[in-house]
């Protein structure tokens, strides 16, 4: 909003001394509290986007202690280190390479071509806060494969993946779907792919499902731990060592979900309607709602879903639901109604059971359930958010283009639903034909799976210097931590 000197003086009566300079003074004025006012909406703005990014980047504290509770103890001073890797290596990578290729604008409908190592930032485009919001993401999307390939994967391999994966692979599927060039992006208004584009909000197939199928291909190149199939196929539970850890692992990453999805609105303080209740920053509340339901009604399903299968209350299996539905309801989290989260969490918690014994069926071995459940949980949450996404929701989220269409089931026609069967065949061939080769080449060349000697004794003893704990594993042999001496 502007003041005009000019118009304001002549508004001015007869009796007026000096009506232009009384005018100038008056705007003068008005002009410096609206600016004063635009830096406010900025800085509130920024800080809402930093407390995101700051609470998105405590996921992975999250993960390593959910990684550490899921392995056995030989493995936990691994597992940790690898990380605290995912979040050092994808932190450099990502700022030489990986925004730029994610954001870089004006670019091409494939890859960014601009900012590297954060050229010509800040700008009207982007300022520091969104680089580091970014880059909590990308780190998450390693975390989640290194998790896949827990117990039996050799150091330097998860060195040259995370840096593969945060530089190059995760920021051209962020780049498709997430900025205003991107091919399938629903912020290229220029450009609809299918009159729609994808709503992935906070990324069930950009970062779950990258992370999910690339863990995949490392599992299934690696193949599964030593003794976790016997014999005669038959499969043998390698339980991890503490229960307690897996809970507060996930309490940390429920706890940064809340980053993760209300805060990709990245913005905080947009009315909808000038002098009303209702505006963005209820739909981040509504965001945080539907996160925390389908959260919820997956960890209840899977809770007496197991109850019924094995006959046991299984804190593990309730806690990877949990995760379950919370990788599903990030697509759609928010474009669609309180009570369709419940759904999308019920179905989440089925779809992480289904895999699950499809794994063990076929010999798969992860860990952590991470291809299973941020793989497969990812896919549904694609294909729910394409039948449940509201109409007033969607125009809200994605203003500029009236008109788009949403939900399936909502009325809105099948143009969104076929978008979305695309994004996951298209990020299931792209994740395919990067990590796939990238884990082929290291096992070729025996960098990917250390030797069944090491596996067996433990990579905390072989690798790691000594183990994390005094701790007494399975079978019965005490496990010390071993002090170096300094010669």
């Amino acid at each position: 909003m502007a003041c005009s000197a000019d118009t304001l003086a002549a508004m001015f009566g007869a009796n007026t001394t000096n009506p232009a300079a009384a005018a100038a003074f008056i705007c003068d004025q008005f002009n410096t509290v609206s600016s004063q006012f635009t830096d406010t909406a900025y800085a509130v703005d920024t800080t809402y986007l930093l407390f995101s990014a700051y609470l998105v980047f405590a996921m992975q504290l999250g993960f390593a202690m959910l990684c550490a509770g899921s392995v056995r103890a030989k493995n936990t001073m691994n597992i940790m280190l690898t990380n605290v890797l995912d979040a050092a290596a994808g932190g450099l990578f990502y700022y030489l390479f990986g925004f730029a290729f994610a954001f870089g604008t004006p670019s091409n409908g494939f890859i960014g071509k601009h900012n590297f190592a954060l050229k010509s930032i800040p700008s009207s485009d982007f300022d520091y806060s969104y680089f580091l919001y970014q880059w909590a993401f990308a780190i998450a999307a390693a975390g989640i494969t290194s998790g896949s390939i827990a117990e039996r994967t050799q150091f330097v391999a998860y060195l040259i993946y995370s840096a593969f994966l945060t530089g190059f692979v995760y920021p051209v599927v962020s780049h498709w779907f997430w900025s205003v060039d991107g091919w399938a992006s629903p912020s290229n208004l220029d450009n609809l792919f299918l009159g729609s584009g994808v709503i992935d909000f906070a990324g069930s197939g950009v970062v779950h499902m990258v992370g999910g199928i690339a863990g995949l291909y490392g599992a299934l190149i690696e193949g599964p731990r030593i003794g976790r199939f016997d014999h005669s196929g038959r499969s043998v539970a390698l339980r991890g060592h503490s229960a307690s850890l897996v809970v507060l692992g996930t309490f940390l990453l429920w706890f940064g979900w809340y980053g993760f999805n209300p805060g990709s609105f990245t913005k905080i303080l947009s009315a909808y309607e000038s002098g009303n209740y209702y505006g963005q920053w209820s739909a981040v509340g509504r965001t945080a709602v539907t996160t925390t339901l389908a959260g919820c009604t997956a960890a209840l399903t899977t809770l007496f879903g197991k109850r019924i299968i094995s006959g046991h209350w299984n804190v593990v299996d309730v806690c990877n639901g949990l995760l379950g539905g919370f990788a599903a309801i990030t697509a759609g989290c928010s474009v669609v109604d309180p009570w369709a989260a419940v759904i999308c969490g019920f179905v989440a918690a089925c779809v992480l059971t289904g895999f699950n014994k499809l794994a063990e069926k076929f010999k798969y071995d992860d860990p952590l359930e991470a291809a299973q459940l941020h793989g497969g949980c990812g896919a549904w949450g694609i294909i729910f958010t394409a039948l449940f996404a509201k109409e007033k929701y969607v125009n809200e989220v994605y203003p500029g283009k009236p008109g788009r269409p949403y939900g399936l089931f909502m009325g809105g026609g099948g143009k969104l639903l076929g978008a979305h069967v695309i994004q996951i065949l298209v990020i299931f061939g792209f994740v395919s034909a990067t990590m796939g080769p990238l884990f082929f080449i290291l096992h070729k060349l025996k960098l990917l799976r250390i030797s069944p000697e090491d596996e067996t004794a433990g990579m905390d003893m072989t690798r790691h210097g000594g183990f994390a704990y005094v701790y007494h594993d399975e079978d019965g042999i005490p496990m010390k931590k071993i002090e170096h001496s300094s010669t």
